[in-house]
């Protein structure tokens, strides 16, 4: 079993970057899927990018492609969400989530069965 710390959260004014930091406990990080999700208040959970195990394979909401990017580092049993020239829209609490590399849909929210607790981002205008 794998277990999740979110950081880097944090107050930031529109237009600015944050980076977020995943780090995780456990067995056999190297074997899983990981993603971003996020939630805002009043609003369901959602995808927001993810990576495959090798990294060979990413993939993005439409509604951050090209201002956010998704990394791992396995040494560092370690998952990353650079996000750039963010909006108020973007405020949320940011969820880290592992799954099994054996499912499709890198975008699905009920493949992921790991989730970490989550930090806040908030956008100021």
């Amino acid at each position: 079993q794998v277990h999740l710390v979110e950081s880097g959260g944090g107050l930031v004014q529109a237009g600015g970057s944050l980076r977020l930091s995943c780090v995780a406990s456990g067995r056999n990080f190297n074997d899983y899927t990981m993603g971003w999700f996020r939630q805002a208040p009043g609003k369901e959970r959602e995808f927001v990018a993810a990576i495959t195990w090798g990294g060979g394979q990413t993939a993005y909401a439409d509604f951050v492609k090209g201002r956010f990017t998704i990394s791992r580092d396995n040494g560092k049993n370690s998952v990353y969400l650079g996000m750039n020239s963010l909006k108020p829209d973007d405020t949320a609490v940011y969820y880290c989530a592992a799954r099994s590399p054996y499912y499709s849909g890198l975008n699905l929210k009920i493949n992921y069965d790991i989730w970490g607790q989550g930090t806040q981002v908030t956008v100021s205008s």
